[in-house]
């Protein structure tokens, strides 16, 4: 039998005699080569954090849903509203529109604008500072880290007031006091202008006049009274001194009251601290008002000041020991006694 003929190139060489233990390391390494490799456990890496997308904008494509998404990031429903309405151009007070334009579109430069709004209220800036207003007493007023963000409850101390200034002076009073001798106020610590602005809107014949020690309040306060239309007296000074030889027939007032190491300050941090505490029980300032006020009120003048809400008694005590008369208090809708007033002995 003819032997097969390899058709191969022959090796250099020729064909040499291939050995047995050689033929068996091959063998031995193609099955090494063939054979199922094991599986090979590999360490668990972390897994990379989330990506962080735009607070409260990712998914806010319409109106609805932009108030739900920072809602549900700790917005509360309220601030949500106005925040978005201020970033769409409406006035943040006008929430009924929300309910027309619930489907309505948020595009993303809207929904990036309202996203860097909320994350600002969750700092617990005031949703004042942010917006650049706040509604008290039916005015709008403008307001910034300048000046506190007026509060509702103030409005009590206005209404209070009011009830003290007469509407239009009696035929008795014009023959008392002459036709030429308005009712005077005097609005102490007026920061945005917001107490004695209310009481000019609603008593235009008032002779108004108001005071802070922060020229940069005054000049918000000053702002807000141009742009309203109302004509109050502005001075520079702390509390009365601005004052001297001037009397008064109301003298109104929301200074500090917060005790200074009261821990409720700690959230308040983006308002002027000066206009917040006032020494270890929050009552220096009102001590300085009360112990002050009588030289420059009118006989029968008021002075009525606001307070916190345990510190009714002690300012009321406050009043008495000064030589006041009758000192009473006023509740805010809380219920909570508010405001302390009393009149000097004389007329009224």
């Amino acid at each position: 039998m003819a032997r097969a003929i390899n058709k191969g190139p022959k090796p250099a060489g020729g064909y040499g005699k291939v050995s047995t233990t050689a033929i068996q390391q091959a063998k031995e390494k193609q099955a090494r080569r063939l054979a199922p490799k094991p599986e090979v456990k590999r360490m668990r890496s972390t897994p990379p954090p989330p990506k962080r997308v735009a607070v409260y904008a990712d998914l806010a494509h319409t109106v609805q849903a932009a108030l739900l998404r920072a809602q549900k990031h700790g917005i509360a429903k309220l601030d949500a509203r106005m925040l978005l309405l201020h970033v769409l151009g409406i006035e943040p007070t006008d929430t009924a529109w929300l309910l027309a334009h619930d489907n309505d579109a948020v595009n993303a430069k809207q929904a990036e604008a309202f996203g860097a709004a909320c994350a600002r209220r969750r700092t617990g800036e005031p949703v004042a500072y942010i917006v650049g207003s706040k509604a008290f007493y039916g005015l709008k007023l403008a307001v910034d880290a300048r000046v506190l963000d007026p509060r509702d409850d103030t409005e009590t101390l206005v209404d209070w007031a009011l009830e003290i200034a007469p509407s239009a002076l009696s035929p008795l009073e014009g023959i008392v006091r002459g036709p030429a001798t308005p009712f005077t106020v005097l609005d102490l610590g007026t920061g945005s202008g917001a107490i004695a602005l209310a009481l000019k809107s609603q008593r235009p014949q008032l002779q108004v006049h108001a005071s802070d020690a922060s020229a940069d309040a005054l000049a918000v306060a000053q702002s807000n009274a141009i742009a309203l239309g109302l004509q109050v007296q502005f001075h520079q000074g702390d509390w009365l001194a601005p004052f001297a030889g001037q009397h008064f027939d109301c003298i109104v007032s929301n200074p500090p009251y917060v005790a200074a190491a009261d821990p409720h300050l700690a959230a308040l941090t983006h308002e002027p601290l000066v206009a917040l505490a006032s020494g270890a029980d929050g009552l220096d300032a009102i001590r300085n008002i009360v112990a002050n006020a009588a030289q420059h009120l009118n006989a029968g003048g008021w002075l009525l000041v606001e307070h916190g809400y345990d510190q009714a008694e002690a300012v009321r005590t406050l009043l008495t020991a000064a030589g006041f008369a009758e000192p009473s208090s006023r509740k805010d809708l809380a219920g909570i006694e508010r405001c302390s007033g009393a009149h000097w002995p004389g007329r009224g």
